[in-house]
Formats: C-alpha cells, sequence, structure tokens
C-alpha cells in the first residue's frame, strides 16, 4: 500500500526561495516520488500558515486566526489525522505543532490526533530505502533552534553526511538571530549571535553550505558572505542515475 503524507510547504521557502538551484521541496518531491511516497497538498495552501509572523509582531488576534484555518485545512487533508503532515522549513514544523496553543477546546482535542514528521526527520528515513549518491566531497551544517526544539537535529546531520563525503558542524553553532523577520529589520542581532560562528566557518571552504530553514540560511549567509541553501536541495543531484 502506497504511503502517502500530507506536504505543507512553507510560505517563507516560497517567498524567500534561492534566485538559483533546487529547493527544498524540489527535492523532498523527488525523494518521495523515487521512494513511492505520495504527497497530498492542503486545500487552499497558499492561504494557509504556520502562525508564527503573526506571533512575531504580536498580532495574536491574527495568529488565532491562521491557525484556527490552519488546523482545519490539515485536519482534511490529513484524514482526520490518519495521514502524517511534514514541512519543508523545520521552524514551520514547530510552528504546526504549537498551533495547538491557539486553538479552542474544541479543536485542541482533535489536534492530539494529528502528526508531524519534520522533512529532515522523513528524508532520513526514505532514503535508506531509496538508491542515491554522495553529491558533495565536504559540507558545513548550520543547524537550527527549531531542530533543536523537534530533536531532529541528529536526522539532519544523518541526512547531510548521506549527501556529503565530510561534514562538519560548527563548534559554535547556535541561533542566528534572524528569528523570523528580526534579522532583516536589526541586522546588528544576527552579526552579534553568529560572530563565532562566521568566523569557524571563514577558516577553510566548503563544497556546501547547509541548514533546513530558509530564513536561517539567510542569516547564514549575511554572516559569512557564503551560499547556504536547504539540505534537502541537494536531493536531486543524489537521486540522479
Amino acid at each position: 500500500m502506497t504511503e502517502r503524507i500530507v506536504l505543507f510547504t512553507a510560505c517563507v521557502s516560497s517567498l524567500f526561495a534561492p534566485p538559483e538551484g533546487p529547493t527544498a521541496e524540489r527535492g523532498l518531491r523527488l525523494l518521495c516520488e523515487r521512494a513511492g511516497v505520495e504527497l497530498v497538498a492542503p486545500a487552499g495552501i497558499d492561504a494557509l500558515c504556520c502562525g508564527t509572523p503573526w506571533l512575531s509582531k504580536g498580532y495574536s488576534g491574527g495568529a488565532t486566526s491562521i491557525s484556527r484555518r490552519t488546523f482545519d485545512a490539515l485536519w482534511e487533508a490529513s484524514e482526520q489525522g490518519g495521514l502524517a503532515i511534514t514541512c519543508d522549513a523545520s521552524s514551520c514544523t514547530q510552528g504546526l505543532r504549537e498551533l495547538e496553543l491557539r486553538l479552542d477546546a474544541e479543536r485542541r482535542a482533535r489536534f492530539a490526533k494529528l502528526r508531524f514528521e519534520d522533512s529532515v526527520t522523513l528524508a532520513r528515513r526514505l532514503l535508506r530505502l531509496t538508491p542515491h549518491r554522495r553529491v558533495r566531497r565536504n559540507a558545513v551544517l548550520h543547524p537550527t533552534c527549531s531542530t533543536e526544539h523537534l530533536g531532529s537535529t541528529d536526522d539532519l546531520i544523518e541526512v547531510a553526511g548521506e549527501l556529503a563525503e565530510e561534514v562538519t558542524v560548527p563548534l559554535d553553532w547556535g541561533c542566528c538571530g534572524y528569528a523570523g523577520d528580526r534579522g532583516m529589520l536589526h541586522p546588528e542581532l544576527t552579526e552579534s549571535a553568529t560572530r563565532e560562528e562566521a568566523r569557524e566557518v571563514g577558516e577553510r571552504s566548503y563544497d556546501a553550505y547547509l541548514s533546513s530553514n530558509r530564513t536561517c540560511e539567510m542569516g547564514m549567509e549575511r554572516a559569512t558572505g557564503r551560499p547556504y541553501t536547504h539540505v534537502l536541495g541537494l536531493l536531486p543531484e543524489a537521486l540522479e542515475t
């Protein structure tokens, strides 16, 4: 029986997609296709969001409204919790898991039936079953606050190791300070938060600069001057036969 999973594509991944090269969504879709996994999109995905942008601005009413709308769409798309839900940005996976905090009692009771799987966790699981190859000699990896909260940092490192022969996680890695849109409005926060990690990254050159969240990638690009991409963006190359 074909496995089916709901794919919630993150708005930040679309709005701030890198100008060139494959995206996490494309890589994830190709991996699922090769692994025989069917992806299902929630109805009206272009009008849905995990609510984090509203929360970061203190718009609690807007956050509650969009959270309820998103939950209703996920409830239907997941067949009332029968299908797992994944997202192509780790911060948004965390945001989806926290929708419950802004739901009314009736929705909150149903929310407990939903199952979420971060895209890097899903990729680690599917790569074990799908022929692929390493496509980079070395890579430096920036885990994120969200992968730490989700418990998926090990999955992120494992996926990177499936795509690059050598993976370096900077000893001084930490929050990039981008915090949604904070880094856009206050670049000095990112500069301060990433100073030690950027220094370490700059000590050598890598074939790939990787993470699992577009805004974090943007923060690290600003800090290091190097082109960071989502680790799943390497999948199209790795899956070539």
